[in-house]
């Protein structure tokens, strides 16, 4: 039975079924060729459109949250590696309160970067998208009226065409096709004036949501660039940190040690041939000879008193001929490959020791 509450009746039930009947009746006929269909073809070019369009607004929007989704997962990956090395962090390393707010900050970046592109990206296409759902009803009512119109035609030039002509029914009839053809021609017009405007507006969409985006991903990048180099000059601070903690102290006994080697060779420079003094104390290394190191960074030379480093280089560090001369954290030095061939000094040079490790 059915339920009056809610606005259903038998007779108009039966008047719903009744017109599923004559729509189906109608689209029989026309498929075998016993019926003329009123086609419009600039329209179904029209309806063309709009289901590529949607069709491709869909994807987009699915797109738009499976990056999204990546960029939450991104984030989460971020913040766990920021976590595993804030818990790894010593209180007493270098830039320990930095190395917080880098975490924090990062933190933060990934965060407004996610809601920047759900408020500016996303929520335009889902804006522009909830307008489909509605068109499309209204094109299949459309193509539903359109049938009534068909049937109603038939259904007046059949009465006029008969033998025994009924006037009342002929009347009726010619009521109906004209009530039939005003809701067609009204929903047709309503259509045929909105869809090549949405179909129009997909540029400016796709426009809109793929600036915002270019512009989210550029500022995102751009402040994680900055991050980025943040924690690079916090990582070499660290390792200069390291450096200086572990050769401080043998730095500084072979520091007074060598300044003493130095006075005994100018001693006995003074009174020995020059010979002596260029063959150094054993005939295979140079004069001043201190110790080796190994370049365990790259360096390049700003200056022409520099001496230039490849990793794996080994330097034979030599003793500054006037200690006054020699900078904190710098060493004189010749790279061991030279002196080996040539057998001078000339390609000396001064170079940062924590560059450097001691062979």
């Amino acid at each position: 039975m059915a339920d009056v509450g809610k606005g259903v009746t038998a007779g108009k039930l039966a008047m719903n079924v009744q017109k599923r009947l004559t729509r189906a009746q109608e689209k029989v006929l026309q498929k075998l060729g016993k019926a003329d269909e009123t086609r419009d073809a600039a329209f179904e070019e029209m309806v063309s459109s709009f289901n590529k369009q949607m069709a491709e607004g869909t994807k987009l929007q699915k797109d738009l949250k499976a990056y999204l989704t990546a960029v939450k997962t991104m984030h989460d990956a971020s913040r766990r590696l920021q976590d595993c090395l804030a818990d790894m962090y010593e209180p007493d390393w270098f830039g320990k309160e930095e190395m917080d707010a880098l975490a924090e900050d990062t933190d933060t970046l990934w965060l407004d970067y996610h809601q920047n592109i759900t408020d500016k990206s996303l929520q335009t296409m889902d804006s522009y998208l909830a307008q489909f759902p509605d068109i499309k009803a209204r094109i299949a009512k459309r193509e539903r009226k359109m049938v009534d119109f068909d049937s109603a035609r038939h259904h007046f030039a059949s009465l006029q065409k008969g033998k025994k002509k009924d006037e009342a029914k002929i009347a009726k009839a010619e009521e109906e096709l004209g009530r039939a053809q005003k809701i067609f021609e009204e929903l047709n017009v309503e259509l045929q004036d909105e869809l090549p405007v949405l179909w129009d507006r997909r540029v400016g969409v796709y426009v809109n949501t793929f600036q915002s985006l270019a512009g989210q991903q550029e500022k995102f990048h751009k402040e994680m660039s900055k991050l980025s180099q943040n924690l690079n000059d916090i990582m070499t601070k660290l390792e200069e940190q390291r450096q200086l903690k572990k050769g401080g102290t043998a730095a500084s006994k072979t520091g007074d040690g060598a300044k003493s080697e130095e006075a005994n060779h100018s001693e006995s420079a003074a009174s020995a041939p020059k010979s002596s003094v260029t063959n150094g104390s054993d005939g295979e290394l140079p004069p001043g000879f201190l110790y080796k190191v190994k370049a365990i960074h790259e360096y390049t030379a700003t200056d022409g008193d520099e001496l230039e480093l490849q990793i794996g280089d080994v330097v034979l560090v030599l003793a500054f001929e006037n200690p006054d001369e020699q900078d904190d954290g710098w060493l004189l030095g010749l790279k061991e490959s030279h002196w080996l061939q040539k057998k001078d000094t000339s390609a000396k040079g001064v170079f940062p020791e924590n560059f450097t490790q001691k062979v």
